[in-house]
């Protein structure tokens, strides 16, 4: 890490941090100091698709969980120099979590470029598969949205069956979904398109009465 990195770990995390272990009671009022829409992305990286995203929507507060600790300080690190109050940031396994919240607690989950596990018979760890996205639909309020990218074209593909198979579930798009103009570039996409890796986006909402596709 670098040494703006380390202070912003030091200095940050025990205000905006906090450990998925400890994490039971689960009360983003408390962590936010407010109540407001919640996002959770899963995975968040370098932390700079979380800032952008949050800085640009400060009516919803973003919850970023991951385990990389130079990701989590470079987040800290990002959040601070933007001046932003609506992003904390977890460490530890997503779904563990996940379980920890209440069913209808977050408006949106951000899933970007999370790991393909491209050998066969490595796609049980797979993040997108039918249990983990039960869990995640049940913590969805009506409306509310998953939205998945990958790079991988095999894992887009198994991506898009299992969601289609989510009964509570409903593509917001017929296919694919168009590149959202609110998802940020970032470096990793870019080195993607210039490998000649197309990127796919998910955009799925959990399903209500009045919820159907292309709405």
């Amino acid at each position: 890490m670098s040494g703006r990195q380390t202070a912003a770990l030091e200095q940050l995390w025990p205000v905006y941090g906090l450990r998925v272990d400890d994490a039971a009671p689960f009360d983003p009022v408390s962590l936010f100091g407010r109540q407001a829409p919640l996002v959770l992305e899963i995975g968040s990286g370098m932390g700079d698709t979380t800032v952008a995203m949050a800085a640009a929507d400060p009516d919803r507060d973003y919850l970023a969980v991951e385990v990389h600790t130079p990701g989590i300080a470079n987040l800290l690190d990002l959040a601070q120099l933007r001046g932003l109050r609506n992003v904390r940031v977890a460490e530890g396994d997503a779904l563990d979590l996940v379980r920890l919240m209440p069913p209808d607690a977050l408006d949106a989950i951000h899933i970007f470029f999370p790991d393909p596990w491209p050998k066969s018979r490595h796609h049980k760890r797979r993040l997108i598969q039918p249990p983990h996205v039960a869990l995640l639909r049940s913590r969805l309020a009506v409306g509310g949205t998953l939205h998945c990218a990958t790079d991988w074209a095999e894992y887009a593909e198994s991506m898009r069956i299992t969601l289609d198979g989510d009964p509570g579930l409903v593509n917001r798009y017929d296919g694919y979904a168009p590149r959202p103009a609110h998802r940020p570039v970032t470096r990793f996409e870019r080195r993607a398109l210039a490998a000649g890796r197309p990127i796919a986006d998910l955009l799925y909402a959990r399903r209500g009465p009045l919820l159907t596709p292309g709405v």
